[in-house]
């Protein structure tokens, strides 16, 4: 049976129709935030089934079969890939309502021209085409990218990568620009088993000694250094819980040194430290130019038994509702009054603070750039079509969508940037709404500047893409 995906799919008016046809679905993608493994770029890898390229990595989908009642075996396990294809392709009828649903279709339609509802049926004549499609060179890493008319990749870097695979990716002539982002977040959580090994690899990637917080300060500015002069244009930071603990240099310092000699830390002093370190690091994004992105209450690993099983990022995880405001705000602040507060983008997974996101970032907004904090897409369990529908309404009823740098697929596939074309049809739909109802002008110039801007420029401007 052919899909619903239509070339109106999510249009219901006619000015999101034009707005859509006209303007958003010609626009380059600039996907400032992702997992997208950049030596895979760099080889120019063909994956050789749709399973490698489609379920690998993707805890959405794997989330979804386990809800279906698919064994682990089918999931992360030791069945074979396309034994894990079928199990994907019984779970898809089961997910309307679920983003999953569209995204499955539109990717299908768009990588591989299927234009089939899958299904247990279907799916070994859909293994078969794709997997045939997957060998051509149109379909390799690079190509995938191409053709989806992406100008601009952010992929998600640790401090102590070498970032050799960016350097051979910006000599080489690739029309997509590669870019690192800088993501410390095992050299802030302190209270962690793998922070010392972790501080043992910064020692050999800035080619220094850390034996005082001193040294650990001076090396994570090594580092951003490092990652500046190889293109990074953003910072990225998982934040379980917001933390704000006020000290001092010498308070911190002490605390480092306790951690080195194998010492127990209070709460508080876990939090003074996080606090102070992040603070430092805005003041050198600050400096950088660079953006610095706050991905704030995930609640995660909750499933003890499977963390055991088969690790972190794989499906456990879920919404966590600790309160934000408070400390939120001192933390930006305690970079603002020094007039080093990056440019932000806040996420949170919990749709519950929006309002709070919304509303903290005009309390921060300056005249260098608009929208220089900014309250960012719907993030993960909120990346739904109610989801970012919230989310836009949100930031137009307390800031300006007209700044909004729009939407990121947050994704380890390749094959998710469909996502993009989905959030662009939500955009215009929502825009025409707006016409319809009386909300706003059918004025085409202005709406199509909206959608130009926040699908495309306003990330452009932000990131300094080109």
């Amino acid at each position: 049976m052919k899909t619903f995906i239509t070339d109106d799919f999510l249009l219901y008016n006619e000015t999101a129709r034009e707005l859509f046809h006209n303007t958003a679905k010609h626009l380059p993608i600039i996907d400032y935030h992702n997992h997208l493994n950049q030596h895979e770029i760099l080889q120019d890898k063909n994956y050789s089934n749709l399973a490698q390229v489609w379920l690998g990595g993707d805890h959405y989908k794997w989330r979804g079969m386990r809800a279906n009642g698919i064994a682990e075996d089918y999931i992360t396990g030791n069945k074979s890939d396309y034994e894990k294809f079928l199990a994907w392709s019984k779970t898809v009828p089961n997910t309307l309502g679920n983003p999953l649903y569209h995204w499955t279709h539109l990717e299908l339609l768009r990588y591989f021209d299927i234009d089939v509802l899958l299904n247990e049926d279907c799916a070994p004549a859909i293994w078969e085409e794709a997997n045939a499609k997957l060998q051509a060179p149109e379909l390799s890493t690079r190509s995938l990218l191409r053709n989806k008319n992406v100008e601009f990749v952010g992929t998600t870097d640790d401090p102590t990568d070498d970032l050799e695979a960016h350097k051979a990716l910006a000599k080489d002539d690739f029309s997509v620009t590669v870019s690192p982002s800088f993501r410390p977040d095992k050299g802030l959580t302190i209270e962690n088993d793998d922070f010392l090994p972790w501080v043992e690899k910064l020692e050999k990637a800035a080619n220094m000694s850390i034996d005082n917080y001193g040294a650990f300060l001076d090396a994570l500015a090594n580092r951003v250094d490092y990652f500046d002069e190889q293109g990074c244009r953003s910072s990225d930071h998982g934040i379980n819980v917001i933390f704000y603990e006020k000290a001092t240099r010498d308070d911190v310092a002490s605390i480092f040194a306790k951690r080195l000699k194998g010492e127990t830390l209070s709460a508080k002093e876990v939090e003074q430290f996080k606090t102070y370190t992040l603070v430092v690091l805005g003041e050198l994004y600050a400096d950088k130019g660079w953006v610095m992105q706050l991905h704030i209450n995930p609640l995660r690993n909750n499933s003890t038994r499977m963390f055991k099983h088969v690790g972190p990022d794989s499906g456990f995880d879920s919404i966590g509702d600790n309160l934000l405001a408070d400390k939120l705000s001192n933390l930006l602040d305690a970079m603002d009054i020094q007039n080093k507060l990056p440019k932000t983008v806040l996420y949170s997974l919990n749709s519950r603070d929006n309002n709070i996101l919304a509303a903290m970032a005009g309390n921060f907004q300056t005249d260098e750039v608009p929208g220089k904090v900014q309250f960012g897409t719907a993030w993960w369990f909120n990346d739904t079509i109610d989801g970012m529908e919230d989310q836009m309404k949100t930031l137009a009823n307390m800031g300006l969508i007209s700044n909004f740098i729009g939407m990121l697929t947050d994704s380890r596939s390749f094959l998710s940037f469909p996502r993009h074309e989905y959030f662009r049809r939500i955009l215009c739909n929502l825009l025409g709404t707006w016409v319809e109802e009386g909300k706003a002008p059918k004025d085409m110039v202005l709406l199509e500047t909206y959608v130009r801007n926040i699908c495309y420029e306003n990330a452009k401007r932000f990131f300094r893409v080109g």
